[in-house]
């Protein structure tokens, strides 16, 4: 049985073929990843930089060339530069935001509070990662939630391997610490 990245690498090889099953594969394999990864970097701009990173990755599938963990980090490296380049972006003009207001009343097909307590629970999660050093974030998120190598995560961040397995280190150790220290003050509280 094939692994995820042998798996991947045959659905890349046949989505270049023209073969739209295979890129739906594709798609599904990469993109949930990709948007953890996005939404740590822009927030709720994610989506949408999400869906610039796939127009990207459309328009130069043919080109590509790789393996399932070397397409990883082709995606993850197109929405990093998206990202960056909306940041800026942002810096020069300020969002206008739609007021709450205007979503009531939309309802909604699907499981709302299970979908609300996977959110919450991903969203957790991710404010967590988001909230260390950013080198360590983005090593993180390449490594654990993308599924990136070193080798691959640090072609993305333009380092070393070593330096991304050290901050990847470094910035799950304080995951750790940070989860520690929050379970034992629940702990005490239940007391």
């Amino acid at each position: 049985m094939p692994n995820s990245a042998d798996e991947l690498a045959l659905a890349v090889i046949a989505a270049q073929h023209g073969d739209e099953a295979a890129f739906s594969r594709v798609y599904r394999l990469v993109h949930p990843g990709l948007l953890r990864y996005l939404i740590v970097q822009v927030g709720t701009d994610a989506e949408d930089i999400a869906s610039e990173a796939w127009v990207h990755v459309c328009r130069d599938l043919a080109d590509f060339t790789g393996d399932g963990d070397g397409f990883r980090g082709w995606v993850a490296t197109i929405g990093r530069h998206r990202a960056l380049d909306h940041i800026r972006a942002r810096g020069r003009r300020p969002a206008d935001a739609t007021p709450a207001e205007a979503f009531t009343g939309i309802a909604s097909a699907d499981d709302t509070p299970r979908q609300a307590e996977e959110s919450l629970s991903t969203a957790t999660a991710l404010a967590l990662i988001g909230s260390l050093p950013p080198d360590q974030a983005e090593a993180v998120l390449l490594r654990t939630v993308i599924g990136l190598d070193a080798k691959s995560a640090g072609a993305v961040l333009g380092k070393r391997p070593g330096a991304v397995r050290t901050a990847a280190y470094r910035g799950l150790q304080k995951l750790a610490k940070t989860l520690e220290v929050d379970e034992h003050s629940q702990s005490g509280r239940a007391d």
